[in-house]
């Protein structure tokens, strides 16, 4: 493949339309217990497995900050569901970047603010404040067991 052909590509990143529909097998969280190693190993794959795709479908402006709303929602399925299942989906859909992670299991997403020693607990307001800025909009599904989010396709430069 030339330079050409990939900047051709890179060119016009709407047309990957899905970029990643990815699944992962956990063990289900008992208590405060962190997650197996395994589990959270997984977890890092398909966040890597996230990262080559947004690269390869030419998404180099918004991958930053898609992995940071990636890895938040994941490790919120990881860490607060219980679930035995976790999936990541990317696509193209008019215009937007869709992010939607299920887990499977009924419950709203929603940030709260952490105490400021807290070593955890702001994820979603960081998942908030990145999809602001991107002009986007997230939430969580009418069931409770999908966060989504929208985040709007830079423009390119003529």
């Amino acid at each position: 493949m030339t330079t050409t052909a990939v900047r051709a590509f890179r060119a016009s990143p709407r047309r990957c339309g899905d970029v990643l529909n990815g699944t992962v097998r956990v063990a289900p969280r008992h208590g405060d217990a962190p997650p197996r190693a395994e589990d959270a190993f997984r977890v890092g794959v398909l966040r890597r497995i996230a990262a080559a795709r947004l690269r390869y479908c030419g998404f180099e402006a918004l991958r930053e900050d898609v992995m940071l709303i990636v890895t938040e929602l994941l490790t919120n399925a990881l860490l607060h569901s219980g679930t035995t299942q976790i999936s990541l989906d990317i696509a193209v859909d008019k215009g937007d970047l869709c992010i939607a992670v299920g887990d499977g299991v009924p419950g709203r997403a929603e940030p709260n603010p952490a105490d400021g020693n807290a070593e955890s607990g702001r994820g979603l307001l960081i998942v908030d404040a990145l999809v602001q800025e991107n002009g986007g909009l997230w939430g969580t599904s009418e069931d409770g067991a999908t966060t989504w989010c929208r985040l709007n396709i830079p423009r390119e430069k003529p």
